[in-house]
């Protein structure tokens, strides 16, 4: 299951995620635990992103909503929709407990995609997250990382309910042809510190 678990986020860019054949319930893995730790900063109600704004790499993004695909598969934004980024929507809601999952592609044939320049963030960075309830989250980087596609750490990446958190995942490293698609994952771990009225 764990092997399995590790193709998962390697196949965003391509489109496709972990088929239901193996057995590996992303949902169970994000949905977290019954009683949240004590609030010792900020958190927020579920509400659903529409915004991406990261002023480092100089984002500003509408966020649709993904899900699983028929196969069991994690959705990403379509190819026609590329400059969009994609919230998973069975997991936390950006400023809830636990990590809420926003994906995006790197690139396709025809340029740049929203999270090309992704691994050029830098701790201490500032990510801002528009909900619909008109709050907006605001993250502030812990760390940029590559892991290869065998070595992504399932429980760091998903599984930290900690506080309230956001994950931005793309595809980076080598470009490895084919289906294969590339030979990395960029995650940008990241944790809320405040939130505002918009």
């Amino acid at each position: 299951m764990l092997a399995a678990a590790l193709v998962f986020i390697g196949l965003f860019c391509l489109g496709a995620g972990l088929g239901t054949t193996t057995g590996f319930d992303l949902r169970g893995l994000l949905r977290g635990p019954d009683k949240p730790p004590p609030r010792a900063f900020p958190v927020l109600e579920p509400s659903p992103p529409v915004r991406l704004t990261i002023p480092a790499i100089k984002v500003r993004a509408p966020i649709l909503e993904v899900g699983l695909a028929v196969d069991g598969s994690v959705d990403v934004p379509p190819v026609q929709r590329h400059r969009e980024a994609g919230w998973f929507r069975d997991g936390p809601t950006p400023g809830q407990f636990g990590p809420a999952l926003i994906v995006g592609h790197a690139d396709t044939r025809t340029g740049p995609s929203v999270f090309h320049d992704l691994d050029r963030m830098r701790p201490g960075q500032r990510i801002e997250v528009l909900r619909r309830d008109r709050r907006v989250a605001v993250f502030e980087v812990n760390s940029v990382e590559h892991f290869a596609k065998s070595r992504l750490p399932i429980e760091r990446v998903y599984g930290d309910y900690r506080r309230p958190q956001l994950r931005l995942v793309t595809c980076g490293g080598r470009w490895l042809g084919g289906t294969r698609g590339y030979s990395d994952n960029v995650v940008v771990f990241a944790s809320l510190v405040a939130t505002r009225r918009s």
